[in-house]
């Protein structure tokens, strides 16, 4: 038997494995069984070849559909055989040791599955290399830890299904239990998952709506940053943003982004890319003046902006997904924090006067 913990083009769950925007938060795997193998319950089996996966994380995987063989969903009791190719989607568990934390948290919604927040700019999601402690992780042991939920034995300690930037704000939601965590996971990696983001962007568009589109991978000239390169090369991961103008400020645009994938850095590399990076994103360019005047009003009105909201123009504002016991949908709004609020709104009254 052969295994490999990476991407696959095998199927159509293989295909959204090479794609999914989350690949950290998941462990990857795929089987061929030997052509020798005798029949076996597929759950038995995976936990006697992976070995340090439990039987339980097995199962809830299998019933999250994220279990498949020969490209099928499959049963806990589904009996394994020779040259079957099984892929394997689980949540990977952190690396790191999570120290709970009084951390605020705006919590928007929260059931025995699931818990929605509305994270603020500047808070890191998730531990990581020069970010151990003071993240939205940390918040939620804390939280888990000091609720109702906190007897829940299938309560985990964090269940991040996706993520956003330190400095961009807006709607998560996590997962409480193991099963709602596979769950959750398989509807962002089929891309049923709707989510729309509010941007400010240098410039004034040529069109009211467009998309962008262009494989999205870490700079050749500096790693810590994403590029741009063309459809269909092998360099970086397909992505497409769709947007529409929301309001126009002469030297500045207001639009509304829908992600068909969710790259890291997208919207902000991809608006990068056509010559309108984000409002005050330093990273990519924006925080300088980019349109309009050098007249010293001008200057200090842009400065007094950075000043209100020093980093990018993004906010999560909605986010719509299947709850995975009631499978109803549900759709969260989000009001635009107050820096983003006051920097609009400073652009209103001034777009008149200096276009």
């Amino acid at each position: 038997m052969t295994e490999e913990t990476s991407k696959q083009k095998n199927s159509s769950l293989g295909e959204q494995l090479q794609q999914n925007e989350n690949d950290a938060l998941y462990e990857h795997y795929r089987f061929v069984v030997d052509k020798g193998q005798a029949p076996m319950r597929i759950d038995k089996f995976l936990v006697m070849r992976t070995e340090s996966i439990s039987r339980n994380r097995i199962q809830n995987a299998i019933l999250a559909g994220n279990i498949t063989v020969n490209g099928n969903p499959v049963k806990a009791s589904y009996k394994i055989k020779p040259n079957d190719l099984i892929l394997i989607l689980l949540p990977y568990p952190s690396e790191f040791e999570i120290v709970p934390e009084n951390i605020p948290l705006d919590i928007v919604y929260e059931d025995n599955e699931i818990l929605v927040i509305n994270k603020p700019a500047g808070l890191v999601v998730h531990p990581g290399y020069g970010n151990y402690t003071g993240t939205l992780v940390n918040g939620l042991a804390y939280y888990f830890e000091h609720s109702n939920n906190s007897n829940n034995p299938e309560l985990i300690r964090h269940g991040l299904v996706h993520r956003i930037d330190k400095d961009t704000s807006g709607l998560l939601v996590i997962a409480k239990t193991e099963k709602a965590l596979n769950i959750l996971a398989k509807q962002f990696f089929e891309k049923t998952v709707e989510r729309t983001y509010w941007a400010l962007i240098w410039g004034d568009l040529d069109q009211d709506e467009g998309t962008i589109i262009g494989n999205v991978g870490r700079s050749k000239r500096d790693r810590r940053v994403m590029a741009v390169y063309p459809e269909g090369s092998e360099d970086g991961k397909h992505a497409i943003t769709h947007y529409k103008v929301l309001e126009r400020f002469g030297y500045a645009t207001l639009v509304k982004c829908n992600l068909e994938t969710g790259r890291t850095h997208q919207i902000r590399v991809h608006f990068k890319h056509i010559g309108h990076p984000l409002f005050g994103d330093s990273t990519y360019g924006g925080n300088r003046i980019l349109k309009g005047t050098q007249f010293p009003k001008f200057e200090q009105f842009v400065k007094n902006c950075f000043k209100i909201m020093p980093r990018q123009a993004l906010h999560a504002k909605t986010l719509g997904f299947t709850h995975p016991t009631t499978k109803k949908f549900m759709q969260f709004d989000s009001n635009l924090p107050d820096d983003f609020a006051q920097v609009l709104e400073k652009w209103r009254k001034a777009s008149a006067k200096y276009y």
